[in-house]
């Protein structure tokens, strides 16, 4: 498993390493890349890897990134400050954020 750090290093070792370089938006049911006005339903992208991050002066401080890869083969993360399950989003998009999915978790 690699190590990916803090938050912040892990976003740049995704971005400049493993050439994810676009930010995801998460909507109630689609992501979106607002730079490039372009939205992913659940059926349009991958998620590649899941990377959970706690707070250390505060467990509740958590935050989960996202590698994701659309069926247009645009790259780039989506940081979730407290988990899919925080905002008011479909339930079909909970699935397929879901950590207990059989991805692996680095």
């Amino acid at each position: 498993m690699k190590d990916y750090g803090t938050l912040s290093q892990a976003i740049n070792k995704l971005k400049l390493e493993e050439g994810y370089e676009h930010d995801f938006n998460l909507l109630d049911e689609e992501i979106e890349i607002k730079s490039k006005n372009e939205t992913f339903g659940v059926e349009e992208f991958e998620v590649d890897k899941v990377l959970r991050f706690e707070g250390m002066s505060n467990p509740d401080d958590n935050a989960i990134l996202y590698a994701i890869t659309t069926s247009n083969n645009r790259k780039g993360v989506l940081v979730d400050a407290y988990g899919a399950y925080s905002g008011q989003i479909s339930q079909e998009m909970i699935d397929k954020l879901d950590l207990k999915d059989h991805r692996d978790l680095d």
